[in-house]
């Protein structure tokens, strides 16, 4: 195998995982205290990804002091990377948007998630 392939024959038991997490319209236009109770339940909604789904949390990142209002897409709000065991677990954590109830909406109506999955990058670590 020639050296520029090699790095793509690393293990492949996790898979790498950028979350990245978007606040919609709907939450700016909440009257203040709503806005408290969906911050509950997003920090409950999103504990404990190891039991849960096996996820392993690298590391996070909230650009909520440079990025204000709205984003539906990329540059996103928030970003959590991580190490899955397997694409039902990622698809478990987006789940949590679809399956998390605030009253009478599912936490959709407030976030948006997209996972970027690939493998570990072959160099720049630690």
């Amino acid at each position: 195998m020639s050296e520029q392939s090699d790095y793509r024959a690393n293990e492949r038991a996790q898979l790498r995982v950028l979350f990245c997490i978007g606040v919609t319209p709907t939450f700016f236009e909440m009257r203040a205290d709503g806005i408290a109770d969906v911050i509950g339940a997003v920090g409950k909604a999103f504990e404990d990804l190891a039991d849960r789904f096996g996820i392993t949390v690298l590391g996070t990142m909230d650009d909520d002091e440079l990025m204000v209002g709205s984003s539906a897409t990329w540059p996103w709000t928030a970003y959590v990377l991580a190490d899955a065991p397997d694409l039902a677990a990622v698809t478990g954590v987006c789940n949590i948007v679809r399956e998390t109830t605030i009253g009478d909406h599912r936490l959709w109506r407030y976030l948006r998630i997209e996972a970027r999955v690939g493998r570990p990058l072959f160099f720049a670590n630690a």
